[in-house]
C-alpha cells in the first residue's frame, strides 16, 4: 500500500526546491513546470490531479506505487516488471501501467504470438482487475504478497 502523500505544503516546497535545482543545474524551469513535475513523481498525470488527493483518502486506495517492483499474472502468463503510473480513478479504482521485465505472449495459439512489454489496467484494492478471461481469471493479478521481494 502506498504511503500517505505529503501536505500540500511540503508539495509545494518540493516543487520549489526542484525549480531552484534545476536553476542552477539545467538553466531553470517555470514554477508551474517544477509543479508538474513533482506531479508525476507523485505517479499522478498533472498538478491538479496530484492537488486533488494531497491530503485526500482516496490515494489510500492503490495497492501499489510508482517505481514500486511488482509480479504477478497477466492473461494468465507470471511477469515481473515495474510500475510506471499510477492514476486515481475513484476510491477504490486504480489505473497501473506496468513496464515489463520481459515481453508476455497474450496468444494462446501457436501459429503466431503477440507479446506485450507494458500492461495498463483499471485495478481494485485487491491488486486485480473485475474484468476476468472467459475462464474467470483476472487479467491482472497482482501478487501484492511477494512484491518486496521482487529483485531488480
Amino acid at each position: 500500500m502506498n504511503d500517505a502523500l505529503p501536505s500540500l505544503d511540503m508539495l509545494k516546497q518540493q516543487a520549489r526546491r526542484l525549480r531552484d535545482a534545476l536553476r542552477d543545474a539545467a538553466g531553470g524551469i517555470s514554477h508551474s513546470r517544477s509543479l508538474e513535475l513533482v506531479a508525476r513523481q507523485h505517479g499522478f498525470r498533472n498538478w491538479n490531479a496530484l492537488r486533488a488527493n494531497a491530503g485526500a483518502e482516496t490515494h489510500k486506495a492503490s495497492p501499489v506505487g510508482v517505481g514500486e517492483r511488482v509480479k504477478g499474472r497477466y492473461l494468465g502468463k507470471p511477469f515481473t516488471g515495474r510500475v510506471v503510473g499510477v492514476h486515481l480513478l475513484a476510491k477504490g479504482w486504480t489505473q497501473v501501467s506496468i513496464d515489463l521485465d520481459a515481453p508476455v505472449d497474450v496468444v494462446d495459439f501457436e501459429s503466431f504470438s503477440a507479446f506485450r512489454r507494458r500492461i495498463t489496467a483499471t485495478l481494485m484494492q485487491n491488486g486485480r482487475t473485475a474484468k476476468k478471461t472467459s475462464d474467470g481469471v483476472p487479467h491482472l493479478a497482482l501478487d501484492l504478497e511477494a512484491r518486496a521481494g521482487v529483485t531488480a
